[in-house]
């Protein structure tokens, strides 16, 4: 098989073309920017371009597939050389499919906790040595690859992201899957980009169940009102399971489970929700409540996910990927509570299109109360690169409805701020999906902990 990527640089990209590399196929495949860790671990399996840049002639009649990345523009010439020439074009989670449509699938959906739960699914299977496929958005110790992909295997778990599959493909990801086993997470509005609306938004899960094969399974939280009505609604023929946050109990800042006293690495309601979807999933591919135990254990998290960077005494700097509202205010919410005799200084990068537009700042009201010390960094070129009228050091205090939030648009700025406090007994919690002006969080963690 000969598979051409049309912006192989990609996170998902990059990772499925290792895969299919791995499998035997021939790969090829071409981008405008390749970044870090993309571009040496393409170069380590001899498939990163050897130049940068588009070029029709790299479009041939004998390539069998070619696969188009989200970063691609509809006049991308690759691509119109591939719809002249009438080739098959798919988008990488409609190629997930057809490489495992004869497999059970496992899909996780949500607007929050996907990367967490699939995470520890593939952490309890691996555990047990069973033989899986995934796709998974981050990279995980233990594993190669975000993406594996197998003649052999006779399952996959999937991360099923709700955004769009392709500029040419405008269904979300998730809805190509065709799950036989599907996990919704909650529904918090995120993407207004694409979904501008609650409504439209909700209605991508509804289809996603709709999406589900006749007498599979759908597993769904039940603490979030909005997806219970949802589910409610709904008249798929699939089994509907419901979990919530598991019988636990907090000692001296280590989460155990109950009844059994299983000591945790991972804490918060929303990792322990997490884990009870997880245990769910796991018990439906016939692992028992002891094994899953077991096995979930020695789970340490996935990266950027309340990802411990240093602990000195009473004082742990994390790091998380949480941006949009719900994952912030849950976030916020889990440390305070692992931690309760400790402050907490929390600070988030607003970096997405949602969380950069004016009408959408509003959701974020009252999402930072808990914490101790509440600080927003926005990157000033991020205003610039989108397009987008910056805000004020007011309009931020108003959207987060919070009068003494700190603010910072200078990384440096944002740096010498914190450097300059006192972390005795209090723990510092950085969230975002981008990488705060480029600051080394590890070298602020260690300096932070020495002064």
């Amino acid at each position: 098989m000969r598979i051409h990527f049309i912006a192989i640089g990609g996170s998902a990209m990059h990772n499925l073309a290792i895969a299919l590399h791995k499998k035997g196929y021939q790969v090829t495949g071409s981008d405008d920017v390749i970044f870090e860790p993309s571009a040496s671990r393409l170069a380590r399996h001899d498939i990163l371009p050897k130049e940068l840049g588009w070029d029709a002639n790299r479009i041939t009649p004998d390539l069998d597939a070619v696969i188009l990345g989200m970063h691609a523009l509809l006049d991308n010439p690759e691509l119109l050389k591939a719809q002249e020439m009438g080739l098959k074009i798919y988008s990488y989670p409609e190629y997930i499919y057809e490489q495992t449509k004869d497999k059970l699938r496992v899909v996780i959906g949500g607007s929050h906790g996907k990367t967490t739960i699939t995470s520890m699914i593939l952490h309890v299977l691996n555990y047990y040595k069973r033989d899986f496929d995934y796709l998974v958005g981050a990279q995980l110790a233990g594993f190669d690859t975000m993406v594996k992909v197998t003649a052999e295997a006779p399952l996959i778990i999937i991360e099923g992201d709700e955004y769009l599959a392709s500029p040419i493909d405008r269904r979300p990801k998730f809805h190509l899957y065709k799950a036989n086993i599907a996990v919704i997470s909650g529904i918090a509005w995120d993407h207004i980009n694409v979904f501008p609306t609650f409504e439209d938004y909700t209605r991508q899960f509804e289809l996603f169940i709709d999406t589900i094969q006749p007498e599979g399974k759908l597993i769904y939280c039940t603490a979030d009102e909005d997806l219970n009505q949802l589910v409610d609604r709904s008249t798929a023929n699939v089994q509907k399971i419901g979990y919530e946050i598991p019988a636990h109990e907090v000692k001296d800042g280590v989460t155990y489970l109950l009844p059994e006293h299983t000591v945790l690495n991972v804490f918060g309601n929303h990792n322990l929700m997490n884990l009870n979807a997880a245990r769910l999933v796991c018990e439906a591919l016939g692992l028992n409540h002891t094994e899953f135990n077991a096995a979930i254990s020695s789970f340490t998290g996935a990266a950027k996910r309340l990802e411990l960077l240093l602990k000195k005494d009473h004082t742990n700097v994390y790091k998380d990927f949480a941006h949009s509202p719900s994952k912030l205010k849950a976030t916020i919410e889990a440390v305070k509570t692992q931690f309760t005799e400790r402050k907490l200084v929390a600070c988030i990068e607003l970096h997405t299109f949602s969380s950069l537009n004016k009408e959408f700042l509003a959701q974020y009201a009252d999402t930072m109360k808990q914490a101790d010390c509440s600080i927003v960094y926005i990157d000033e070129e991020t205003f610039t690169h989108k397009k987008i009228k910056p805000f004020s050091k007011l309009d931020v205090q108003n959207a987060f409805n919070c009068n003494e939030l700190q603010f910072f648009n200078n990384s440096d700025e944002l740096n010498d701020y914190l450097l300059s406090m006192n972390f005795n007994r209090k723990n510092l919690l950085l969230m975002s999906s981008g990488n705060f002006g480029g600051l080394d969080l590890m070298k602020l963690a260690r300096e932070l902990t020495t002064n």
